[in-house]
């Protein structure tokens, strides 16, 4: 039972776990929704349901090692990539190929048992979306290399998630809840896209597309993400006209944090040295005090202020359901 325990321990450590809390906040917008505007909705289901979408989102994560360390080994660029902890656990012997793929395996076969049971309470409605999240989950690495994980990451955070759990918890579907995902998930690839545009320079002499890099230099990727931002509060706006609920209007206040945020990683494409200066706005910077003197300190203050502006959306958002719905 021990070796059970720590092998759960070290495969959900290589999976990636931190960047669960913002999937989390995703389905807590839409379990509220759900909540509130239906008085039939199970929160059982919605809950089951994001332990199964939990499930898929770090099997995706181990599948990205996966395919990465099968491309990586086989062009032979560990040597030369900047990225050196990338697959660590792989080569340096922690871990096989072969397990690796078992691992994925059983959390694939783990969600969809969770899945089978959903279905058994929801409807044919969950296979639909089934059918259409798993290639996400299998194919995300692939997608990403050629430069549509974007897509991926707001089809699945969007429509997918928000329209799977809104449809188990209720047995309907809602139109608004397009909106809503569609707003939600373009904060999240917002957070993705800071990461690509800080590392627009070392992607591009690796050779790997990604969005940034499809728009040519880093002043035209940093606009990107001034529309990219734009784009979410327009979505806002619809759905604040559509549902008559003004309260939607309060997650503006993370506009003046958007524009600090895009300051900041203007001064990065101009030195990708720079540390821009903390406030308390840009909190919570975790282990800040030895990150900050690091090398790494010029990214990190960056990756998880976007961060932070992402949560507070969310929790944002959440408040103008329940008050305001």
């Amino acid at each position: 039972m021990q070796k059970l325990i720590e092998k759960i321990k070290f495969w959900y450590k290589n999976s990636r776990p931190y960047t669960v809390p913002i999937t989390a906040l995703c389905w807590l917008v839409v379990f509220v929704w759900a909540i509130k505007l239906n008085s039939n909705a199970d929160p059982f289901l919605g809950i089951l349901t994001y332990i199964g979408v939990a499930t898929l989102h770090l099997a995706t994560n181990l599948s990205d090692d996966y395919f990465d360390f099968i491309r990586l080994n086989k062009n032979g660029e560990f040597t030369n990539n900047e990225k050196t902890i990338k697959c660590k656990y792989l080569r340096n012997g922690s871990a096989t190929i072969e397990q690796l793929r078992n691992v994925i395996i059983i959390m694939i076969i783990m969600a969809a048992l969770i899945g089978g049971y959903l279905f058994f309470k929801s409807g044919y409605g969950v296979i639909l979306f089934a059918i259409l999240a798993l290639p996400i989950v299998i194919f995300y690495s692939k997608l990403s290399s050629k430069g549509l994980g974007d897509i991926a990451v707001i089809l699945a955070y969007g429509p997918l998630m928000f329209g799977g759990v809104y449809y188990v918890m209720t047995s309907k579907f809602d139109f608004n809840i397009i909106l809503l995902s569609l707003a939600c998930a373009i904060f999240v690839e917002a957070i993705l896209y800071a990461h690509m545009l800080m590392d627009f320079d070392s992607d591009k002499t690796s050779g790997k597309t990604t969005l940034c890099t499809r728009l040519k230099n880093k002043t035209n990727a940093l606009i990107g993400l001034i529309i990219l931002y734009a784009s979410g509060y327009l979505l806002i706006f619809t759905l604040t006209l559509k549902t008559s609920n003004s309260l939607f209007l309060i997650t503006l206040c993370t506009v003046p944090l958007v524009i600090d945020l895009c300051k900041s990683l203007y001064l990065f494409n101009k030195n990708p040295k720079s540390v821009p200066e903390i406030h308390f706005w840009h909190q919570p910077l975790e282990n800040w005090n030895n990150i900050k003197d690091s090398d790494s300190a010029p990214f990190f203050s960056r990756f998880l202020y976007v961060r932070n502006i992402s949560t507070y959306f969310m929790i944002l958002t959440c408040v103008a359901i329940i008050f305001g719905m």
